[in-house]
This record gives structure tokens, sequence and C-alpha cells, in this order.
């Protein structure tokens, strides 16, 4: 016999993150059909990744033809992004998440197909990523919004760290394996390896058992329900303010394919091997920093403004690395910064956002961070081409920082705070302190 609905479901009682594990959100059955069969796509999604920047880089020999190919696979979530929050809040995610999956796994066997026949050219590659990047458009809030119906609110800040951790693991296999594929039997491998990936997911979800999923309104359809999720965004700070920080760290702080492209090849001047090499060595920080926020419990916003300055100061070290071994022990620090910064915000919004609008305010989210690749992918392709990779690194990490910085007065000043400057011994140099009565009632 089949246990009931709720056999695998979360304890009742448990009504926040203070007590909860690591692994908490295995106890849910639903979940761990969607975390394994995700973690056979996302090895091969990350195998992709590295074999088709590789690629596209042998066929061009330009970093800025690498950041063309990430452009406009992120193209559709900046032009169209809004509208597939708008969808996940209207509509079954699960439909959506397997007509999407398929369309996704469908072009990374297309994909293949034209490499072992050896005809694929950079346009091919172009147009595949742009058909990814439509699908993504209502992939991504779709399937991050089902989390919060697969687990219900007490775990959702656990199984967002653990999706995290789950990527960024497969960011450790993905690169490894593809290095090891492209060297020996050529990209196609890893793009069939792709395409048939994402079986697994599909199958997961024909597997879960709706009567489990937490209840949950979905949105009337109405007209006005963008405008309707942009004034909502706009008149919550604890909505827009990390939006606006994570746009620009996506658009400025996330462009490691690019980076990593022009520091292996320009700079170290290695091989396909030591790219993949260095981006499994950025994935392990990725994955402490996941787990570590799957232990964590709530946060403050100031703690997510700190980890996107701390990524920000992680970049502009790595940028001036003398050497790679010294290049290749920063990577781990800045995916744990990173990853922090990314779970903090995306498990922060998920929380303070009405059920019925966290479609669009993830969408919204997405569109910002993702979608502001194709801005960032081809100025910082452009840059490393014309005035090396360390100056291209140097511009985005300084972004990043200027950007934390700005976000972080912003909120300060919201939330009646100034920045101290002392000098006095046993406090602490720099600190944000309540503003004074008097300088509260001068700037009311």
């Amino acid at each position: 016999m089949s246990p009931g609905p709720g056999a695998d479901s979360a304890p009742a009682s448990l009504t926040t993150t203070d007590a909860i594990s690591t692994f908490s959100s295995f106890r849910v059955r639903n979940y761990r059909l969607h975390f394994f069969g995700s973690s056979v796509s996302n090895i091969g999604t990350w195998m992709q990744r590295i074999a088709q920047d590789w690629l596209v880089h042998e066929l061009t020999g330009s970093a800025a033809a690498v950041g063309i190919t990430t452009a406009l696979q992120f193209l559709p979530m900046l032009l169209f992004g809004l509208y597939g929050g708008v969808l996940a809040d209207r509509l079954d995610k699960r439909k959506l998440l397997l007509g999407t999956q398929a369309v996704i796994g469908l072009a990374g066997l297309t994909l293949a197909v034209l490499t072992f026949s050896d005809v694929v050219n950079v346009y091919h590659v172009y147009a595949l990523s742009l058909v990814v990047g439509l699908a993504t458009v209502v992939d991504n809030p779709a399937r991050q919004a089902m989390v919060s119906e697969i687990v219900g609110p007490a775990l959702l800040r656990n199984a967002v760290s653990l999706n995290s951790a789950n990527f960024q693991s497969a960011r450790l296999i993905g690169p490894a394996v593809a290095g090891v594929v492209i060297t020996t039997v050529g990209s196609g491998w890893a793009f069939l390896y792709n395409g048939l990936s994402f079986i697994a997911p599909i199958t997961g979800l024909l597997m879960m058992r709706a009567s489990e999923f937490t209840p949950t309104e979905r949105a009337p359809r109405h007209k006005g329900q963008l405008r309707e999720g942009l004034r909502y965004v706009g008149s919550r700070p604890e909505l827009l303010w990390p939006i606006v920080l994570m746009g620009f760290i996506g658009t400025f702080g996330y462009n490691f394919p690019i980076w990593l492209v022009a520091f292996t090849d320009g700079v170290f001047h290695a091989d396909a091997g030591t790219y993949g090499l260095l981006n499994s060595l950025m994935a392990i920080g990725s994955v402490v920093g996941a787990l570590l926020a799957a232990r964590r419990g709530s946060r403050r916003m100031r703690f997510t403004v700190a980890a996107a300055g701390m990524f920000a100061a992680m970049l502009l070290l790595s940028a001036v690395a003398p050497t790679f071994l010294l290049f290749a022990a920063l990577m781990p620090v800045v995916g744990l910064a990173g990853m922090t910064f990314q779970v903090t915000a995306n498990t922060g919004l998920q929380i303070n956002s009405d059920p019925t609008m966290r479609g669009r305010v993830l969408s919204l989210m997405m569109m910002v961070f993702v979608g502001g690749t194709p801005i960032g992918g081809p100025l910082m392709g452009w840059l490393c081409d014309e005035f090396g990779a360390r100056v291209g690194l140097l511009f985005g990490g300084s972004v990043c920082a200027l950007a934390s910085l700005g976000v972080a007065l912003v909120l300060a000043r919201i939330g009646g705070l100034r920045l101290r400057i002392s000098l006095r011994p046993g406090q602490r140099g720099v600190a944000l302190v309540p503003r004074d009565p008097e300088e509260l009632t001068a700037t009311a």
C-alpha cells in the first residue's frame, strides 16, 4: 500500500528554519524526485556549457563570440522574463516544466547531430542558444516557484539551498567530464549526453504525487498583470533593492564563461582541461556556500548585501592574481561568496512574496540577474579581447563593489542607520548605527 498524502511531508510542527538540518527537504518524496532528476540533467547542462563555450572559441578564436552566445541564451529573459512569471503564476507549473524541459533537451540533441555531422558552425550555436533562452523564460520562474509547492514554506530556504548545491555539485562533475570528453572524443558526445539527460527530470515530474503538493492559489487571469507585478515589487523595499543588486551582480559579475576562457587561453596559455578545472574549483566553493545556507536560519538583508560585497572583493583579487596557482586558489572563495549571495537573495525574495505574486517576483529577479547577460557578456568579451582578461575582470568586480556599497547606503538610510567611523579602542572601526532623532527629523 502506498503511503498517504502526508506520509513523506515535513512535520506540521515545523514552522521555522531554525532547527532544520542540512537535508531536511529529503523527507518529502516529491522533492526527492525533483532533486535526483535535476542532478542528472544538471551534469549534462554543465557539460554542454563547457563544450559549447569551447566549441565557439575554436570556431571563432574570439572571447566576444563566446559572449554573444551567452547573450543570445539570456536575451529572451531580458525581453520576455515577466511574461514567463505571469504564466508561472497563472498555470500548472508541472505541466509548464514538462514542456520546457523537453524543448531544452531537444536543443541539446540537435547540437549533437550537427556536431557529429561535422557541419556545425557558430550560427547554429547562436540559434540553438536562442531556443534554449526562450524555453528558459518560462522554465526558470515555474521551476523556482514550484519548490515552495513541493516542500511548503517551512522548508523553502532549505530546499532552495539544496537545489543550489545540486546545481553546483554538477558543476564539479560536468566541467571535469566535459574537459576529458572534448579532448578525447569531441564536443558532440557532451551535447548528446545533455540532450538525453532531460529524460530524468521529465520522468521525475511525471512520478510526483499531485496530492502532496502544498495548496497554492493561482493568480486569476486579468489585464495589467505585468504592471501589477512591477508595482508590487516597487512598493516593497525588501523586494526591490535585492533585485536591483542582483541586476548589477548578474550583469557585471556573473560572466565566468568569458573570463575563464580568456584567462585560460590568453593569460595562462592552457587548454580545455584547465578551463574545466577552474570551473570545478569555483563550484567547490559554491557547493560549500549552498550547504552552509541550507543549515542557516533567517538572515537580515544586510547579510545578503555583505555577501555581494565579499563576492566583488574576490573578483578584484582574482583579476590581479599574479600566478595560476593563486588564481586557482581564489576560485573556491569566489564560488562560496557568489553562492551565499545568490541563495540568501533568492530565498529572501520567495519568503517575502505573496504566493500569487511569487512567479512574477522571481521572473523579475531572473530577468535582471540572468537577463543582464546580453549587456554584460558582449561588453566583458570586448574588454577581454581589446585590453586583456585582467582588465575585463577588474571592470566587472569594480561595478559589483560600487553596486554593493550603493545598495547598502540606500538600505541604511531607509532603516534609519548611518555610517560611523570610530578610532576609539574597543569599538569597530566602521559600523552602521541608528541615526540621531534630530537627523531623522531634519530629513523627514
